[in-house]
């Protein structure tokens, strides 16, 4: 089963190894990426060790796959994305993702995401792709909105993080919707 290598214009979508750990710890040891992620800053590398483990086993039983997001230009690393619960018995995902603020709003969120929406539904043969999004992360929210997700409503006390309970909104894209946005 070989991991699925994916490439827009400006970025490569690639599996994450033990060698992107440094970059991993880098991103996620930021309290500003963190704040909307579900877990608190990472402190210890060990931790992206471990994420990446998980990421790996993760896809080994198809229930997830999450690539690292490389600059097709220097070969960076600059965050993850990717499918979380996948089901594909049900045809359906929650997809994921985070990058480091020095390239927030330039555009590379949007070109990643767009990227796993249509492997999801041309490769995958998903259904539906669902997100889960602090009512704070605004920046996400317009991400989804733009790229034609609908609000479905508000998960009460969903996220336990930094010691208390969040609420999350609930959005998806259904593939009909996201085939009917491609042919503008």
């Amino acid at each position: 089963m070989t991991f699925p290598i994916l490439e827009t214009k400006r970025l490569k979508l690639i599996e994450l190894t033990h060698q992107h750990m440094n970059a991993v710890y880098e991103i996620l040891s930021l309290d500003e990426v963190t704040r909307f992620y579900g877990t608190s800053p990472f402190t210890l590398q060990a931790e992206a060790t471990r994420l990446i483990d998980m990421f790996h086993k993760h896809y080994l039983d198809k229930r997830g796959i999450r690539w690292g997001i490389k600059l097709r230009e220097n070969q960076r690393i600059i965050g993850t994305v990717g499918l979380n619960v996948l089901n594909l018995k049900n045809k359906r995902a929650e997809i994921g993702y985070e990058l480091h603020p020095a390239l927030w709003r330039q555009g590379f969120a949007a070109e990643a995401v767009s990227e796993v929406i249509r492997f999801s539904f041309e490769q995958l043969g998903l259904y539906r792709i669902g997100a889960i999004v602090y009512p704070e992360n605004i920046a996400s929210l317009s991400l989804l909105d733009k790229l034609g997700f609908s609000h479905e409503g508000l998960l009460r006390g969903y996220m336990f993080q930094e010691e208390q309970f969040h609420d999350t909104f609930m959005l998806s894209l259904l593939k009909p919707e996201w085939e009917k946005s491609q042919e503008k």
